[in-house]
């Protein structure tokens, strides 16, 4: 397998100081020549509408715009063939799992060693997927597969548009709301409401939202995260 060229680097977090760090490490040991920082989901997503798009995607869970895991599944089906790797500081088991589930390239520790960066930037340029030291991934005959993970699973097969569209479902707008904020036909958000459900395995605007609630923190997050 070729080696993934992995030259320029989007950081999505809203704390400046650690943009600015996890800036400079990804230069200095994880051969990244380029970095750009956007302290928002939805500029992020405004960014990789345009061209080029970064090499890899660098996210942190917790945003001011997002909530739970819903920005990590909009994000990959906006990132394309880009990775994504997530820095965080939810290192709890449950939660990398999770991130895993729902299409991470990796997991690192927010407060991680320079030399864990490194080795995560070589897991993906192999084509790997970096797993943080100390991770048990889960055992599928441990028991049945869990109902956030069913949602991950089948949330990850939304694009963009359709994640998008799920979000503002779950907001609580109509498909005539949505038709205007999203500058689109009635007709072109109710194909999209369709294929969303069917995808979902849902037969209700109700139980996409549910099934996207699934999706949260709420179950895996420890208490004082």
């Amino acid at each position: 397998m070729a080696e993934r060229v992995v030259n320029t680097a989007l950081i999505i977090d809203d704390h400046p100081l650690f943009c600015d760090a996890l800036s400079i490490t990804l230069r200095a040991v994880a051969g990244v020549a380029q970095v750009e920082t956007v302290d928002r989901l939805e500029t992020a997503l405004a960014r990789l509408e345009l061209s080029p798009t970064p090499d890899i995607v660098v996210l942190d869970l917790n945003l001011p715009d997002v909530t739970g895991l819903d920005g990590l599944i909009r994000l990959k089906a906006a990132a394309g063939t880009a990775p994504v790797l997530v820095v965080s500081s939810l290192a709890d088991n449950r939660v990398i799992a999770a991130v895993f589930q729902a299409g991470a390239a990796g997991f690192v520790p927010k407060h991680a060693r320079r030399e864990v960066f490194r080795a995560a930037f070589e897991a993906v340029r192999a084509g790997g997927i970096y797993q943080p030291e100390g991770y048990v991934p889960p055992d599928d005959e441990d028991g049945p597969v869990t109902s956030r993970e069913q949602a991950l699973a089948r949330l990850a097969l939304l694009t963009r548009q359709q994640a998008k569209i799920l979000q503002l479902i779950c907001e609580g707008r109509l498909n005539k709301q949505i038709a205007y904020d999203l500058s689109i036909a009635e007709t072109t958000v109710k194909a999209h409401v369709t294929a969303i459900m069917r995808k979902l395995g849902v037969q209700s605007r109700t139980q996409a939202v549910l099934i996207a609630g699934e999706a949260s923190f709420s179950a895996i997050m420890p208490e004082n995260g």
